[in-house]
This record gives C-alpha cells, sequence and structure tokens, in this order.
C-alpha cells in the first residue's frame, strides 16, 4: 500500500511541477519582454523579507504534523490556529519594519511594496493545514488540481497588469493572485474543516520538534537571501534583478524537481523512521534515481545557457547568463544537501538539523566576507565552494542515524555525474565552436546529449538509470513496502 501510494505520490507530483513550471516559464518569457531588469530587482530585494516573514509564519508546524505518527482533530485545530495567529504577528512586524527596509535600500518604492506583498503571509497561513493533511495522505493528485489552475490565472493577470505597464506591480499582483486562488481551490476540494479547539499541549508538542526546523529554515533563507541583499545595496536594483531572474530560471529548472522529491519522500518514508535498514534502502534508492535524473538537467541547462537566452530573453537580460551558468555548478550537489537533510526530520532529530544549519550559516556568511569584493561573479564562486563543503555535515550525520556514509554515497552518485558532466561539456564547447541558429542548437544538442546521456548510463550500468526506466515501468518503485536485497554497481 505504501508503495503504490508513493509511487503515486512521485508521479503526480512531478506532473504538479512540471505543468507549474511549464506555465512560469510561458509567464516569466512574456514578463521579462515586459518588465526591466530593475523591477525584477525590486522584488528580490522585498522577497527577502517575504520569505523570512513566512518562515516565521509556518515555524515547522507544517512539518511536525507531516511526521507525526497519528494525528487528530485537535491536533489539526492547533496547528491551525497557531498557523493564523503567528501569520498575523509576522505580516504586523512586516508591516512596521517596511519605512526601515526602504531605507536600508534608499528606495521609496519599497515601503508600499513590503505591505502589499506581506499580505501574501496572511493568506497562506489560511492554506498550511489542508497543505500538510492531503501530504500525509499522499494525495498530491488533489494539489495538482489546485496549484495548477491558480499558477496559471495569476500568470494571465501578471501578463496583464505588466502589459498595461504596471511594472513591477505584476510581479506583486501575480505572488498574492497565485496565494489567494490556492487557498481557495484547497478550501474547496479538500474535505478537513477546523472547529472550535485549541490544545496547548498539543502546541508545545508540535512545537517542540517545528521550532528547530524554523530557527534552521530561518537561518536557510537569511543566508539564501542574503545574497540578494548584499547585491542590491552595493550594485543597485539592476544587477540585483539579473541575479534574481537567473536565480528564478535556475529554480524553474532544478529546485522545484528536488523539492517535488522531498515532498514525496519524506512523509512516505517517515512511515519507516523505526526501521533503519529499510530506510538507508529507499533513500539509497532516491538519491540514485534523483541524482540520475538532475545532473544532466543541471549541466545542460548551464551549457546551453546562451542559446537559451538568446531564443528566449531580450538582449538587456544577456549579462545574466553567466549568473545562470555559475548557479547551476553550484547548485550540483543541492540534491544531495535536501535528501541528507530529509534522513534527519524522518529520523525526528530537528536539533542536529539546526546544528547543521548553523554550521552552515557560518560557513555561508564566512565565505560571502570574503567574495562580494570580487562582484557578482566572485560571489557565485564562492557559492561553488559552498555548496561542496556544506555537503560534508549533511552526509555525515546520515552516516551516524541510518549507516549511509559520504563514501557509500560518492559512490552511488559519482557515476551520474561523471557521465553528465562529460556529455555537457562535450555541448558547452560545441556550443562554443558552431555557427548554427540558437533554437536548432538547444534542440540538436540538447537531444543528442540526452541520448548519449542515456546510452552511457545504460553501457556502464548507473544505478540511477535502471532504477528510474524500472520506476517508470512499474516494475520496480523507487520505495517498496518490502525493500528487497539487491545491492549496486
Amino acid at each position: 500500500m505504501l508503495r503504490a501510494r508513493t509511487v503515486s505520490g512521485i508521479f503526480w507530483t512531478f506532473l504538479e511541477q512540471a505543468s507549474k513550471r511549464g506555465i512560469s516559464l510561458l509567464v516569466t518569457l512574456l514578463l521579462a519582454r515586459l518588465l526591466l531588469p530593475e523591477d525584477f530587482g525590486l522584488l528580490a530585494m522585498i522577497s527577502v523579507f517575504v520569505t523570512i516573514a513566512s518562515s516565521l509564519m509556518e515555524s515547522g508546524i507544517k512539518q511536525a504534523v507531516i511526521r507525526k505518527k497519528v494525528v487528530d482533530q485537535d491536533d489539526l485545530n492547533t496547528a491551525f490556529y497557531a498557523n493564523i495567529s503567528l501569520g498575523i504577528l509576522a505580516y504586523f512586524i512586516l508591516y512596521g519594519s517596511a519605512p526601515y527596509i526602504a531605507s536600508f535600500y534608499d528606495e521609496e518604492r519599497i515601503t508600499l511594496l513590503v505591505r502589499v506583498a506581506g499580505m501574501v503571509v496572511l493568506i497562506n497561513s489560511f492554506h498550511i493545514i489542508q497543505s500538510a493533511v492531503l501530504t500525509r495522505d499522499l494525495n498530491f493528485r488533489l494539489q495538482l488540481k489546485a496549484s495548477i489552475p491558480a499558477s496559471f490565472i495569476s500568470g494571465i493577470v501578471a501578463v496583464f497588469v505588466a502589459y498595461s505597464g504596471g511594472g513591477v506591480w505584476a510581479l506583486i499582483v501575480q505572488l498574492l493572485f497565485n496565494s489567494l486562488l490556492l487557498a481557495a481551490f484547497l478550501w474547496w476540494m479538500q474535505n478537513w474543516r477546523p472547529s472550535l479547539s485549541f490544545d496547548f499541549k498539543v502546541l508545545k508538542e508540535l512545537y517542540s520538534f517545528g521550532y528547530k526546523l524554523f530557527l534552521a529554515s530561518f537561518l536557510s533563507l537569511v543566508a539564501k537571501n542574503i545574497y540578494v541583499l548584499v547585491i542590491a545595496s552595493i550594485f543597485g536594483a539592476a544587477v540585483a534583478g539579473l541575479y534574481y531572474f537567473a536565480h528564478r530560471i535556475k529554480e524553474l529548472v532544478i529546485d522545484q524537481l528536488v523539492r517535488a522529491i522531498q515532498k514525496v519522500t519524506y512523509p512516505a518514508l517517515s512511515k519507516l523512521q523505526d526501521e533503519d535498514e529499510r530506510l538507508k534502502e529507499g533513500y539509497r534508492k532516491v538519491l540514485c534515481v534523483t541524482t540520475f535524473v538532475l545532473f544532466p538537467c543541471i549541466t545542460m541547462t548551464a551549457a546551453l545557457a546562451s542559446p537559451i537566452f538568446e531564443v528566449a530573453f531580450p538582449d538587456r537580460w544577456s549579462p545574466a547568463i553567466a549568473y545562470l551558468q555559475l548557479m547551476c555548478i553550484a547548485s550540483l550537489l543541492y540534491p544531495l544537501h535536501a535528501i541528507n537533510l530529509n534522513i534527519l526530520k524522518v529520523k525526528g532529530r530537528s536539533d542536529l538539523y539546526l546544528g547543521i544549519s548553523v554550521f552552515k550559516k557560518i560557513m555561508t556568511f564566512s565565505i560571502l566576507f570574503v567574495s562580494y569584493r570580487f562582484g557578482v561573479v566572485g560571489i557565485l564562486i564562492g557559492q561553488i565552494f559552498l555548496g561542496v563543503l556544506a555537503y560534508l555535515p549533511n552526509s555525515y550525520y546520515s552516516d551516524k542515524l541510518i549507516s549511509y556514509s559520504t563514501v557509500e554515497q560518492v559512490k552511488d552518485f559519482f557515476p551520474a555525474f561523471i557521465v553528465s558532466a562529460i556529455i555537457s561539456g562535450v555541448a558547452f564547447w560545441a556550443v562554443q565552436l558552431s555557427y548554427f541558429p540558437p533554437l536548432l542548437e538547444i534542440l540538436l544538442y540538447g537531444v543528442l546529449g540526452g541520448v548519449f546521456y542515456i546510452l552511457l548510463c545504460f553501457v556502464f550500468k548507473v544505478p540511477g538509470c535502471g532504477l528510474f526506466f524500472e520506476m517508470v515501468g512499474g516494475r520496480f518503485p523507487v520505495i517498496r513496502k518490502v525493500m528487497p536485497k539487491r545491492r549496486h554497481a
């Protein structure tokens, strides 16, 4: 039963992410032609603070609900009202801070933008638990039905506002409409409704696990967004817009896929939290399949970044090409970070999760303190070093908790990494040397790269390759209720 629901969850979550990415990509293409880098820069400036406020609103309670073995109405009621209360608190803090944020950036428009965009925090607080209930049940199909129309309608509205000369307000409207519609659709489609009960004992139980995740998430968000804050304050809104735009494209290709895998494997493997051997085998297969799929996506995006920008975006966005390429390289180990951190959450070690987060943030700020002196490119090269260094503590605790050591993980993902690096390296140099039209380069090198990648993976028996196609064929799901004893080469 767990096997069938997990595979179904992976399918619907990937379909959701693919559909949302397709819509987001189309909207981004249109908005890039209608807006300026400065408009995206203003959004980047305020998103730092709105995202942190959203983290305060959620406070790890959703993850605690998902992980809890048994939940009842009192648990859900308590979590629901706690999220709304925290959402109100977070919004008022954001509202009062808006003038100071504007003063920091020396940009008067920021005050109103923060206060309007900050309403997203309030709206999201009303559907956090609906989403948690669906995730616990591995019901990602219903979440797909809610998220796709929300993304589509909000995208249409944003393009209309941009076409009408709304500038940065098109991006703000898109955020608000997407959150509002998603909340409305989830309430309409999902059966759970809150009742008038609240249990402080339940809140203490949820928060004792969740607050460490919140602190870790808060630190991660600060560290992640500190780059935009530093770039905007030193180099200006236009450069921040280019950086933010490249980051947005990278997210469409990479981050959403990783989140899809995290979203499904966390609740599914939480049910095996007391069975270390099966948990290790499950995570091993997740790592193999994830890296087999994502490594070529990441490296080919970097290799084909130049023709992609030539085809899709006006010339004013071309400085972001190098940013995107470096971001892709820095993101190569991101799937491994996510998988290892999920192990800590599944095992209930939010204390270790927080400790690792603190350690990695110290590394983040230390590297940034040195790298910002070399401009945006220096900052991105610093992120590459950080990605490698931060992987070590993540994998260390996976060894301690489920005996999945760093050496074992490297053996599992390294073949896919080498093959994808070779294929993408050839594609990159082919782009530099050829004189084909950009669209033909994307199609030719993209298709040939994908075909040769799969062929080489079959030839060299890359573990994730066989697992992936067996999963797709329905014969060998990534996560099974009874894990096989088979060893992978």
